[in-house]
C-alpha cells in the first residue's frame, strides 16, 4: 500500500469512507478509541506503530489531533517526520477550530459529543467512569457542565435518540449542531497529498 495512516479508532470508519470516495490507496491502522481515557498513552502507541509500519509504506500520517497529549504526540511525530490532524481534539477537526473556540467562549461548561461518542457513550463514558455502578458520581464528574452539544456528522433519528439519552443521563440539555464530514475530509486529503 502507498500510504499508512494511524487513526484514532473513533475516526477509522469515516477515514475509510473518505479514502473510498477519493480513490486513496491507504492502509488504516486504528488504535482503540478508549485511549482517549488515557491520553498519556497515545504518543507511545503511535510511536510503536510508526516503527512497525515505516518500511511498509511510501508515506505515513497520523489521524489524531493533540487529543490531550499536551505536545507528547508532536514530539513523536517530529522524530518520525510525520504529520497529524490539526487542532487540539477531534471537535476542532469536525467543527473547525474557530467554531470550537467560539462555542467554548460562549459556554466553557459544554460537554461535546461526536457521532462516535453518541454510539459508544455507554461504554466510553458510563462504564469507564463507573456510573453504571455508582450513578451518584454523576454530580462529581459533571456538576460544572451546563449543556451537551452533539457535533453531528451524519445525524439520523436513531442517533438523535441516543444523543438525547446521553444528555438525559447527564441531566443536561442537548443542542445539536450539524457539522458534517468536510473538516475531516479536508484534513485527511491534506495529510495524504502533501
Amino acid at each position: 500500500m502507498d500510504i499508512g495512516i494511524i487513526a484514532c479508532g473513533a475516526l477509522a470508519y469515516e477515514i475509510e469512507t473518505i479514502a473510498q470516495q477519493n480513490s486513496l490507496d491507504l492502509t488504516i491502522y486504528p488504535l482503540p478509541p478508549l485511549l482517549h481515557n488515557h491520553p498519556e498513552k497515545i504518543a507511545g502507541e503511535v510511536d510503536r506503530l510508526l516503527n512497525e509500519m515505516a518500511s511498509k509504506h511510501r508515506k505515513c500520517a497520523v489521524a489524531y489531533a493533540d487529543c490531550g497529549t499536551y505536545g507528547a504526540l508532536d514530539l513523536v511525530l517530529k522524530a518520525h517526520n510525520v504529520a497529524r490532524l490539526a487542532g487540539n481534539h477531534c471537535y476542532d477537526v469536525f467543527a473547525g477550530r474557530a467554531t470550537m473556540e467560539k462555542l467554548m467562549a460562549e459556554n466553557a461548561g459544554t460537554y461535546f459529543l461526536t457521532d462516535y461518542l453518541v454510539k459508544a457513550f455507554y461504554r466510553s463514558v458510563v462504564v469507564e467512569l463507573g456510573l453504571d455502578r455508582r450513578p451518584d458520581l454523576r454530580d462529581d464528574y459533571f456538576k460544572n457542565y451546563s449543556k451537551v452539544i452533539w457535533l453531528a456528522q451524519t445525524p439520523t433519528p436513531e442517533l438523535e435518540v441516543a444523543a438525547r439519552a446521553a444528555a438525559d443521563l447527564l441531566q443536561l440539555p442537548l443542542e445539536v449542531q450539524i457539522v458534517g464530514h468536510s473538516g475531516l475530509a479536508t484534513q485527511i486529503l491534506t495529510l495524504v497529498r502533501s
